[in-house]
């Protein structure tokens, strides 16, 4: 899976973003990005990795995000930091 992601420090809100890649960032008033899902679907990913290098202040990434893996319990044998039995289950 693929997201796109504002650097609020960088960008400047010249609004480029918005117009190269309407259908997943929108404007607000000042011209800042609202991307409502940062998720990019497969078929926009490179209209998205061109938003991000033409961002003239390079506010907008392109990032691969690995999907979260299992919670991980510790063996109900095994003692917390605290030295208290970790929890049953």
């Amino acid at each position: 899976m693929n997201e796109l992601h504002v650097d609020w420090i960088a960008c400047d809100g010249r609004g480029l973003c918005a117009e190269l890649l309407p259908e997943l960032v929108s404007a607000d008033p000042w011209g800042y990005p609202l991307i409502a899902d940062a998720a990019v679907p497969a078929h926009l990913e490179e209209h998205a990795r061109r938003a991000a290098r033409l961002c003239p202040r390079l506010a907008i990434s392109f990032n691969a995000v690995s999907p979260p893996g299992p919670a991980v319990r510790p063996h109900r044998t095994q003692w917390t930091p605290a030295g208290t039995p970790a929890p049953r289950g």
